[in-house]
This record gives structure tokens, C-alpha cells and sequence, in this order.
């Protein structure tokens, strides 16, 4: 079958960009195509459509997305405006599935949460005009984000976040967000959480670690603590800065793989300012400039991966982690507590605030790595059990058959 994958972005280190990527990687095993429609994407060209309106960091959706939320009323151009998009949005997507005879359509996560108000109803009318199959694939929820509020966008949000339809079943990734489908809509969910492909060995680094370590400008003795996260409030990056602090080892240097900008700068620097004030050596990195380390090589080279996010859809981070072996800082966010922590792995855990236990252990890790060797393999031996494609195969698998299609 010809599969199309549907978002306003396939580019990068993002979550969905990720894990549909995880997820066409298992249906191509399964002989399957998979294509892919975007607003900006890294796909390759020859499957792939994009329509830079559709991505919701194109300047005029970003100026509707302004004027949509925290609002009573809509004013008539707003409204106008959100028709004339929905209407060319819903002609690229007929384009889409006419050009690459998609056979089932996976948006993932444009009818979950509204970044892009015009592609969802856009996905909603096209899915009800032509009965099509579709898995949509759930990420975060709208009312998971206090922005994403307002009376006036309410039917909007009820119509096509998510639309309800007989040809269109649901993935979550958490089974909170599961329960959430059903107490919010009657919808029956089946969970399919983030995963890694624990059934092959993470890639070696291509060139010295000393070259790689150069990059980052990271002297001899130095130690790499990374934060393998985006610069966003919910990331809790500054449990990581007062980790480094109470640590208080000046070859430690807290670097985080990548930059500000989703949600603006605010953030990075208060970090920054923050950092100064706890004399915390902290560098952001930019995975995607030309001469940037890889994520790969920063996951190699890094002594312990701190983790402590307030609020996570699942934690992919976590699993990278764990792929490659690294000892992990978690605060216990509560995704982490419901679907993870009981699965037994053997993490650094905290609960909203850095203590004393976990300072000794993360002293006691970099003093000594061979200390956390035992606890990386017993990880990496349950993440292989819950959190490998091969769940994902079978899920995929069920998923299909609501629609009364097979793997």
C-alpha cells in the first residue's frame, strides 16, 4: 500500500519528525511506500509534496495563529482568512493523494494540537468528504498547552482536534492520552509509544573523539553533560544547570544540542542569565549548522544525560539515551511515572527540584563510568522489551485492522 504521511513539518530532531520516520521505517520492512506532505521537509523529494503554507512557521500562519487564540470573537477577515486556507490546504492535500495513490493517510499530529488551525480542518473535510482511511497519529492535545485556549476557536477546535469519523482510528503515545480520548469522546485509542530500534547497535563515530570534542570547544578533562533537548520552558533545563552547579566540578560543562526558537528567546536567556549567576559553563549547540557535531556524536562523547523535563508527550530523549548507553537524570514527569519508571529501568530520578541523593550519584557516576555500566545494560535490555520497533509492528498491525486493512 501507498502510505501518506501527513504534518506541517518533516524536518529535523523533533518528535514527530522522528517518529513517523520510526514508523515508515516499519511499514517499508512490511513492503509498504510511505510519502510525505508537509509544509517543510527533509524527505526526499521524489516522495515527497510540500506546500510551504502548510507549515505552521510560514509568516501568514503565524499572523492567523495570533489573532486565533485567547479571543471571545473572530473578527469577519480572520474568518475569511481561515476559509480561503482551508480550501487551497484541502486542494494540495487532494493533489497529494492523487499524485502518489495514497491508500491510507497517517497525519501526524495535525488534528491533535492546533499549531496550524486551517491544516486540520483542512484533514477533517477531506477525510469526511472521501471516507478515507486514516490513522491519525497523536502526539500532544490542545488542552495539554494553556496558549491554546479561547471561546472563539472552540468549534474549530471540536470539528478537526481530533474530527471523529467511521474511517479514521487513533494512536497515542501515552496511555493517559488514551484515557483522554475516551473520557473527552468515546474514542477508543490504542497506545503506540515512542521507540528506538533497540535490535541494532547505535552508529560508531566517524572521526576522532578529540575532532568532535574540538567542535564543541571542549578542552582535554573537560566533561560533557548534555541535554539533548529543544530550548523550550517545559525542557526544565535549569534543574540541569543547578545539577552542574551542586556538583560544583569546573571541568564540567552542560551543553544543550539544540537552539532556541520554537517558542521564541525568552527562555534561552534566562538560562543563560541563571547560568552566570550558579557559575554554570553552558553552550547551545545547533545540530543543523555546518560544523555542528551530530546528535549521535554528542550522545557518544557525553559522560551523563541529563533528562529533567516538567512535561514530555513520551521522552524520545530518554530512549536515545538509553540507546546509547549513557547513565540519565529524569525528573519524574507524568508521562515518565504512568508509562516508563514501571518498566524498572535504573535512571537517576528526581522530583522537581535537584537533591542530595541525586548529586552523589551523578558525582559518583563521573568519577567512576564503569559504575554505571551495569545499570545501561539492564536499561537497555527493558527498553528492547517495551519500547522496540517490534512493538510498533504490532500495534501498526492492529491499528490497520480497525480499518480492515492488514500490516
Amino acid at each position: 500500500m501507498n502510505f501518506g504521511f501527513v504534518s506541517t513539518r518533516f524536518a529535523g530532531t523533533d518528535g514527530v519528525s522522528l517518529e513517523s520516520m520510526k514508523w515508515a521505517e516499519v511499514l517499508q520492512r512490511a513492503g509498504h511506500r510511505c510519502h510525505w506532505f508537509s509544509g517543510l521537509s527533509d524527505r526526499p523529494t521524489e516522495v515527497a509534496q510540500v506546500d510551504p503554507e502548510a507549515h505552521f512557521g510560514h509568516p501568514r500562519i503565524e499572523a492567523l495563529q495570533e489573532r486565533l487564540w485567547n479571543r471571545d470573537t473572530l473578527g469577519a477577515e480572520v474568518l475569511e482568512e481561515v476559509a480561503v486556507l482551508r480550501r487551497s490546504l484541502g486542494e494540495s492535500l487532494d493533489t497529494f493523494v492523487n499524485r502518489f495513490s495514497i491508500d491510507v493517510l497517517i497525519p501526524e499530529n495535525a488534528i491533535t494540537i492546533p499549531m496550524h488551525v486551517p491544516l486540520g480542518l483542512a484533514l477533517a473535510d477531506f477525510i469526511r468528504r472521501h471516507d478515507f482511511p486514516t490513522l491519525a497519529h497523536h502526539h500532544d492535545f490542545y488542552w495539554e498547552r494553556d496558549r491554546f485556549t479561547g471561546h472563539a476557536v472552540r468549534p474549530w477546535l471540536d470539528e478537526a482536534f481530533p474530527p471523529r469519523h467511521p474511517t479514521l482510528v487513533h494512536a497515542v503515545i501515552h496511555s493517559g492520552a488514551a484515557h483522554d480520548l475516551r473520557d473527552r469522546f468515546g474514542l477508543d485509542a490504542i497506545v503506540v509509544p515512542n521507540v528506538m530500534d533497540f535490535a541494532s547497535q547505535p552508529p560508531p563515530l566517524l572521526c576522532s573523539a578529540d575532532s568532535v570534542r574540538a567542535k564543541i570547544g571542549l578542552f582535554p578533562g573537560d566533561r560533557l553533560i548534555l541535554q539533548p533537548t529543544r530550548v523550550v520552558p517545559r525542557k526544565g533545563i535549569e534543574l540541569a544547570i543547578e545539577l552542574v552547579h551542586r556538583l560544583g566540578d569546573p571541568r564540567n560543562r552542560l551543553v544543550v544540542s539544540h537552539e532556541a526558537g520554537d517558542e521564541g528567546l525568552a527562555y534561552r536567556d534566562r538560562l543563560i542569565e541563571l547560568a552566570g549567576e550558579k557559575a554554570v559553563d553552558l553552550r547551545f549547540l545547533d545540530p543543523q549548522a555546518a560544523g555542528s557535531p551530530t546528535l549521535a556524536e554528542l550522545y557518544q562523547l557525553a559522560a551523563l544525560v541529563t533528562f529533567p523535563s516538567l512535561f514530555e508527550g513520551f521522552g524520545n530523549a530518554l530512549l536515545e539515551a538509553v540507546w546509547f548507553g549513557k547513565p540519565v537524570l529524569v525528573n519524574r514527569y507524568p508521562v515518565f511515572k504512568t508509562d516508563i519508571e514501571p518498566c524498572g529501568f535504573d535512571f537517576i530520578g528526581i522530583d522537581g527540584a535537584i537533591d542530595d541523593p541525586a548529586v552523589a550519584t551523578a558525582a559518583a557516576i563521573l568519577a567512576d563510568p564503569s559504575a554505571a555500566v551495569a545499570a545501561a545494560d539492564k536499561n537497555y535490555a527493558i527498553a528492547a522489551a517495551h519500547f522496540s520497533y517490534e512493538i510498533v509492528e504490532t500495534r501498526l498491525g492492529k491499528l490497520l485492522a480497525r480499518l480492515e486493512l492488514s500490516l
